[in-house]
């Protein structure tokens, strides 16, 4: 008996003989015995073992055209030709070739070259891919995962037919100028058609938060939201929200990785609204999320019903020149209160809404918290403040000369810079500074000149000219102090002198029985002519009070 039949047999009886009685066991195991030629011990092991798999048939594959020799020739002449594609490589095989074996580069085998030139596009594609992918280093592109394609792409060009209520969403992260750690996002959503935008905090990115505030924002717009388009991060790209989606009857898309123009409201709101708002000051905790909670609540009716925007209606070209024409800006509330597809309950409320908003509280109420916000970032406050309900008549009057202080905003305001107390060059008159002071206090009427060469002459080759400007600014300043010593030479404490030509003024006292600054004694104006005659107090001497004193009296008069 062949092996195939005994196979085949087997197979016919395994079942019958597991299933048989005791008895017919015994029959089916003594004509398989008899008619196998398989002892009775064997038999039993047969019938009872597991069947075992039929091994795959091993077909005979096409036979391999190209060998080895071919496939290296074609990487040669491929690398030859600057790596093109097997489309021009066809084209170019034949000239490349000929040129290659003419100047005695290549000395091609008469079947090689034959197989070369008769090589399809395809195939030198095919025998290329393995040497392009070593050579370009890149990774094999991964076919979109099942959640991805749960979510279709919308680019750019695909929101000319977009409704009232499709929004883009995106996350701003208040991280500072370090992306580490935890810190308080905001999430954004913005309509294309009107402008609406929302804002509300989130202390962490979890993808079970974003869904909560997402549903929170829903409920507080005044219009239906149909769908939602984000980016590519994993805080959007989940089971949650396509769940939530779905629930809701919501469309959900997203951008293409990378390409923020897809996105282009949703960026600009990130600009204009939340950057505006809050900076670029880093957030953390729930203080910082409930600070940009009272912020968000103040500024959505300030920016929605009186921050008009502009809306592109056409862009053409004209030559080099792109026309862009806008609409007439409007708010987003002015928007929706026009638009055919909102119902005339929801215009009748956005109306009354309008009509009840104080924008100048609302201004006060950001700058309050904007205020709160920076000291929140620099670790200052850690509390919300309580709503305020204060008289608004000063911070009116403050408008007028807000201007004059700079950035009003305390969460952009820059940082104020250290005064200079440090020297960064080497004082040149350092070393003949009490010896010019004794030449000034001799004639005081001496230039900056006339110093600078009475040096030289003194030192030659010290001080070159280039230092005359640096000796003119010193010279200045050794006026300046001299004046003040001479004009507010009684605010030392020193024994009071009365001359007639002196007026005394009472002295204040202020709070631990300092003299007060400004109401000391003054020498009497346009009468220093009678200065030398009056005893001194200062560290000047008389020639030089008296001739200051000329100069400032001609400087009065």
């Amino acid at each position: 008996m062949t092996a195939p039949a005994r196979r085949e047999l087997v197979e016919a009886l395994r079942q019958r003989y597991a299933a048989a009685t005791r008895e017919a066991k015994v029959s089916i195991l003594s004509e398989f015995a008899s008619v196998s030629g398989l002892h009775r011990k064997s038999a039993i092991r047969v019938l009872n073992a597991v069947a075992e798999p039929e091994p795959p048939i091993k077909r005979a594959g096409r036979p391999r055209l190209y060998d080895q020799a071919v496939q290296q020739g074609l990487v040669t002449l491929w690398e030859a030709s600057d790596r093109v594609c097997g489309k021009r490589l066809k084209a170019l095989l034949p000239v490349l070739l000929t040129a290659l074996e003419k100047h005695g580069h290549m000395a091609v085998d008469p079947t090689v070259k034959a197989s070369l030139l008769a090589l399809s596009a395809a195939t030198m594609d095919r025998l290329l891919a393995p040497t392009r992918a070593v050579a370009s280093g890149r990774r094999k592109r991964r076919a979109p995962s099942p959640l991805r394609r749960k979510m279709p792409v919308r680019t750019f060009a695909e929101w000319g037919g977009a409704r009232i209520g499709e929004m883009e969403m995106d996350l701003v992260a208040h991280c500072g100028t370090m992306n580490a750690g935890s810190y308080v996002s905001s999430l954004v959503m913005t309509d294309v058609v009107s402008g609406w935008t929302e804002c509300a905090p989130v202390v962490v990115r979890s993808r079970e938060l974003i869904v909560d505030t997402v549903e929170r924002l829903r409920q507080a717009l005044p219009f239906p939201l149909l769908s939602l388009d984000t980016d590519n991060g994993v805080e959007f790209v989940n089971e949650v929200l396509v769940e939530y989606c779905a629930k809701h009857g919501l469309g959900l898309t997203r951008s293409r990785p990378y390409l923020k123009n897809d996105q282009a409201w949703i960026e600009q709101k990130n600009g204009a609204v939340v950057r505006r708002m809050v900076g670029y000051a880093r957030l953390e905790g729930i203080a910082a999320g409930q600070a940009l909670g009272r912020l968000y609540a103040s500024s959505r009716l300030f920016v929605n019903f009186f921050q008009p925007s502009f809306k592109l209606a056409e862009k053409h070209r004209e030559g080099s020149r792109i026309i862009k024409r806008y609409l007439a800006p409007a708010t987003p509330a002015a928007r929706l209160m026009t638009a055919e597809s909102i119902a005339p309950e929801i215009k009748t409320r956005l109306k009354d809404l309008a009509e009840s908003l104080d924008p100048l509280r609302l201004l006060d109420e950001i700058r309050a918290m904007q205020h709160h916000l920076a000291g929140v970032a620099k670790g200052e406050r850690m509390h919300t403040p309580a709503i305020r309900d204060a008289d608004l008549t000063e911070f009116l009057a403050g408008l007028a000369l807000a201007w004059k202080a700079g950035e009003v905003r305390p969460t952009h305001a820059n940082k104020p810079r250290p005064s200079r107390t440090w020297r960064t060059h080497v004082d040149a008159f350092k070393d003949v500074w009490s010896e010019m002071t004794g030449w000034l206090e001799d004639d005081p009427d001496q230039t900056g000149i006339d110093l600078l060469a009475r040096l030289q002459h003194a030192y030659p080759g010290r001080f070159p000219d280039g230092l005359l400007r640096t000796l003119q600014r010193r010279l200045a300043d050794w006026r300046l102090k001299a004046s003040y010593r001479l004009v507010f030479r009684d605010l030392h404490p020193q024994p009071s002198v009365q001359t007639a030509t002196t007026v005394s003024s009472s002295h204040e006292v202020e709070g631990g029985g300092q003299p007060a600054p400004l109401k000391a004694e003054v020498p009497a104006p346009f009468l220093h002519t009678s200065i030398p005659e009056t005893p001194r107090c200062g560290d000047l001497s008389d020639n030089v009070e008296t001739r200051l004193s000329l100069r400032l009296d001609a400087d009065r008069r």
